[in-house]
């Protein structure tokens, strides 16, 4: 394991791409936390959620991260790169754990300071905005118990947006169609849950990745939400963990 964990590295260190992307999650992800906190007038108190408010930036962020996760297998299947993988490393559920880990590694290291970031972000610009105490708003600190579990199931929310793309990945092999087929499954659902009524549209955002797993990020009015912090990201993970299964399981009976 330990030498296809290195092999892994190796190719993705050596890559341009990796460390663009991986620039790309961070100023992505609090750019556009930074763009909200700036647009973001408050005159009064009105249910705003000022962590949540801080860590928006992850609906843009993980589009990055599942680029970044997507390309890790993907691209060798198109280009043919991933027959010479498999001739090295024949074990191909040890090779599918070096790409995970690795993957999990860097968003791990990338969401870490993005969220860092996000909350800096807050603390500064929101108070500015109205989300102060005057208006009954508490600053947004990592020393609250409900912003330190948003901030951190804000990092692990971008590591199994992750998992969840490497398993499609290797599941449909082509980069287009991956990147493509998990960002509609992202984005898809809290928009169509627009368009339907109750109790169809809270159903649909129990169940959606996105809408489920971002429920962590709630530090107010929780009750009001279409399900529970760390329950929401439970569903998150079942995506994932079924997305590597499904993968595995056809990355050990196709053929290169």
């Amino acid at each position: 394991m330990s030498d296809a964990l290195r092999a892994e590295w190796t190719k993705l260190r050596t890559l341009a791409s990796t460390g663009w992307l991986l620039v790309g999650t961070v100023v992505l992800t609090i750019g556009a936390s930074a763009a909200v906190g700036a647009a973001t007038h408050v005159s009064g108190e009105n249910g705003q959620d000022p962590t949540k408010l801080a860590l928006i930036g992850v609906y843009l962020g993980q589009s990055v991260v599942v680029v970044l996760a997507v390309l890790t297998i993907a691209e060798e299947y198109g280009t043919g790169m991933m027959r010479v993988t498999l001739a090295a490393l024949p074990r191909r559920l040890v090779l599918l754990g070096a790409k995970v880990a690795n993957v999990v590694g860097l968003t791990f290291v990338a969401a870490l300071i993005a969220l860092v970031g996000c909350l800096v972000v807050g603390r500064f610009m929101l108070p500015a905005d109205g989300l102060n105490p005057d208006h009954g708003y508490a600053f947004v600190s990592i020393t609250h118990a409900a912003t330190l579990r948003a901030a951190t199931g804000s990092v692990l929310y971008l590591i199994l947006i992750a998992l969840f793309s490497v398993g499609v990945a290797t599941a449909v092999r082509d980069t287009g169609a991956s990147i493509g087929l998990v960002l509609g499954l992202l984005y898809l659902p809290p928009i169509l849950a627009q368009v339907v009524v109750e109790p169809l549209r809270q159903h649909l955002l129990q169940i959606a990745p996105m809408s489920a797993g971002l429920a962590v990020q709630a530090t107010t009015n929780l009750r009001a939400q279409p399900i529970a912090p760390w329950a929401g990201l439970a569903v998150l993970a079942a995506w994932a963990t079924a997305s590597i299964l499904v993968g595995g399981l056809l990355l050990r009976r196709r053929d290169a």
